[in-house]
């Protein structure tokens, strides 16, 4: 193994210009990986290899279109999904070096018609995905549109203009929001008075040479070479899932693995924009505090391998694309898929592994499942349970063996128990867990993600009595002004079901007294709101990109 790995190590910064210079082993290898979309019956994807500003290896695997048989190749055109994020980031930057925008500036500077909510929030915000924003597919869907409705960039802007609170203070934390980047399209007109999709043309796809990429403005207009998008039935039958987001900034490019590899080549040979630029682009964001988080200007910082990786992926529709870039290793790896169900991030990294020979490190890693061990199993005995956190956040606390776990989603993750009411993740310790009442008795602790701010859960029982009496208090028509659109929760046959005018009816269920879950996942998490009288006056729909939407009680 250690010889092949030297080899590997050896070719690796041997190989200069063409896939020729691939050996053969290497490159079955790679074909190796994606046998199983090596069909005529089947979409698929395509692959690149970069190393230097080459493209050492390119090849589709399966259908561009099923219908026609049309076969994937590295001329054919994929949808990037927010992959395109980071073309709105350099554009930002490339304008900010020109004097034209300012990164600490209020983007009321920018956009005067931009929502007041009471609380600067900079271009930098934006880019960083720390500005409270609420996503405006999230909101799209809530409020009506439907996945198979159409969300174009007038849609979205006058969704986002309707916003009249946030998800978070500005600065405080990182939450990703697609709004963020609508925005920042709308900025770059702005600033510059040409359309986004102009200013990355002229800017940055012209001086690159990527003759075959463009932000679509236009969702009728007609894109040769298009590869079809589609979901998985099983593992042989498959269905059309038509893309209807066509907003800009956020996603709305249409490029080919050639092109894109000419994009990944510039981050170590800038051709359009030099390398200030670069490293304006790839600078992690911070927080209010000062905590530093991995997201940049429209890309990931991170570490594979102990090796500095730049990165993104995107996901609509049934488009799953991923962009790897190892700078200090002058090395890329593109993956771009049609079908729903592919991993892309996963077959990159692995695509990576045939390459890339990890770091050695003495840093110690805590995955010894002897560290978790409790002492006392009688005090941890009495958490064991239940629990919901202000943004639907659910688990369950469970002691095995002497050990404790949390349970989410049909995993279980082992724990390590840090101090008297402090557990952290085994496999993750900058997960923590803090169980301990709050001063007024709301709360019973704190779940404290890394880069975000704690949230507050509560234990509650999962055997909650639920007579129709308790049902008919939920009841009611429920009116969100920020969205224009009502919902109404119904009892029917014992159970709660949410229903409305654009969907269909979805079951309901308690978690406590003062939260339902949404089974559809549209609205997922509903949190009551009451009045001094303790009677239900409405709700706020808190989960993942969407937190504090109001929704009034209408009598």
């Amino acid at each position: 193994m250690k010889k092949y790995l030297s080899l590997l190590i050896i070719f690796v910064n041997a190989v200069h210009c063409d896939a020729q210079s691939l050996p053969d082993f290497i490159t079955k290898k790679i074909d190796n990986l994606f046998t199983k979309w090596n069909t005529t019956a089947s979409p698929g994807c395509v692959v690149g290899v970069i190393r230097n500003d080459s493209l050492i290896y390119a090849k589709g695997f399966g259908m561009a279109d099923l219908e026609h048989a049309i076969p994937i190749t590295r001329s054919t055109i994929f949808y990037m999904a927010s992959v395109s994020k980071q073309f709105t980031g350099y554009s930002i930057v490339l304008l900010a070096r020109q004097g034209k925008i300012k990164l600490d500036e209020d983007i009321h500077v920018y956009l005067p018609w931009a929502p007041d909510f009471g609380k600067k929030i900079t271009v930098r915000n934006l880019l960083n995905h720390t500005s409270g924003l609420r996503d405006d597919i999230s909101l799209a869907e809530i409020s009506g549109l439907g996945m198979d409705g159409m969300l174009t960039q007038d849609l979205a802007i006058n969704i986002i203009k309707r916003q009249r609170t946030l998800n978070f203070n500005p600065g405080e934390q990182y939450a990703y929001s697609n709004s963020n980047y609508v925005l920042l399209a709308e900025i770059v007109k702005a600033a510059c008075g040409l359309g986004f999709r102009a200013f990355a043309d002229s800017a940055i796809f012209k001086p690159l040479g990527m003759t075959n990429s463009h932000f679509q403005d236009d969702y009728s207009e007609l894109i040769k070479g298009r590869a079809f998008s589609y979901g998985a039935l099983d593992s042989s039958h498959f269905n059309n899932i038509y893309q209807n987001v066509y907003t800009l900034g956020d996603g709305g490019l249409f490029t080919n693995l050639t092109d894109m590899a000419k994009w990944a080549s510039n981050f170590t040979n800038p051709t359009a924009g030099d390398e200030k630029d670069i490293t304006q682009l790839t600078e992690k964001g911070k927080l209010n505090k000062g905590e530093q988080i991995n997201y940049a200007l429209g890309i990931s910082v991170g570490e594979y391998k102990g090796w500095r990786e730049f990165s993104h992926g995107g996901g609509l529709a049934g488009y799953r694309t991923f962009v790897s870039i190892f700078p200090d290793l002058k090395m890329g790896f593109l993956v771009f898929s049609n079908v729903g169900n592919f991993n892309s991030t996963s077959k990159a990294h692995e695509l990576a592994d045939l390459f890339i020979v990890g770091k050695t490190t003495t840093e110690k890693v805590l995955t010894d499942s002897a560290m978790s061990v409790l002492k006392d199993t009688v005090l941890v005995k009495k958490l064991a349970g239940n629990y919901i956190s202000d943004n639907g956040f659910q688990f369950t606390f469970r002691l095995s063996g002497g050990r404790a776990y949390i349970d989410r989603d049909g995993q279980s993750n082992l724990l390590r128990q840090n101090d008297k009411d402090t557990f952290s993740f085994v496999a993750n310790p900058k997960i923590k867990f803090y169980f301990g009442k709050s001063s007024d008795k709301k709360t019973d602790g704190l779940f404290i993600p890394p880069g975000q701010l704690p949230q507050p859960f509560k234990k509650y029982d999962s055997n909650i009595k639920q007579t129709d009496e308790i049902l008919k208090n939920y009841a009611g028509n429920y009116y969100s002004q920020e969205l224009d659109c009502s919902y109404y929760i119904v009892v029917k046959k014992h159970q709660l079901l949410l229903t409305s005018n654009k969907y269909n009816d979805t079951e309901i269920v308690l978690a406590g007294e003062d939260n339902l879950i949404d089974k559809s996942g549209k609205l997922s998490h509903l949190k009551i709101i009451r009045n001094k009288k303790n009677n239900i006056k409405g709700f706020e729909v808190n989960s993942g990109r969407v937190m504090h939407l109001v929704f009034d009680k209408i009598k």
